[in-house]
């Protein structure tokens, strides 16, 4: 795992909604932000690791997923999440 646990908790703790939430989507997202930027760091690195180039391909298509799920559930705090991390344009 590319992520220490304090690492983690800071995340989570960043992002959560109360006190002992670790899987609602904005914590889901973030979590997901963080591991994209470091695989894309190590395959600028790795080009022939092909096995997590699959996995981050994953991710990514998991990220994408929820978050069409949470702008069509909750748009105010889907454009404060995208703006926070700043993940597109």
């Amino acid at each position: 795992m590319s992520f220490t646990t304090a690492a983690k908790a800071q995340i989570v703790k960043t992002y959560r909604r109360a006190k002992n939430d670790t899987g609602s989507p904005e914590v889901q997202i973030a979590l997901l932000s963080a591991r994209i930027v470091y695989l894309t760091a190590h395959l600028k690195l790795n080009k022939h690791d092909f096995h997590t180039r699959y996995g981050l391909t994953n991710m990514v298509s998991q990220r994408r997923r929820l978050m069409a799920y949470l702008k069509r559930v909750n748009l105010p705090v889907y454009r404060e999440l995208i703006s926070k991390l700043e993940i597109r344009g």
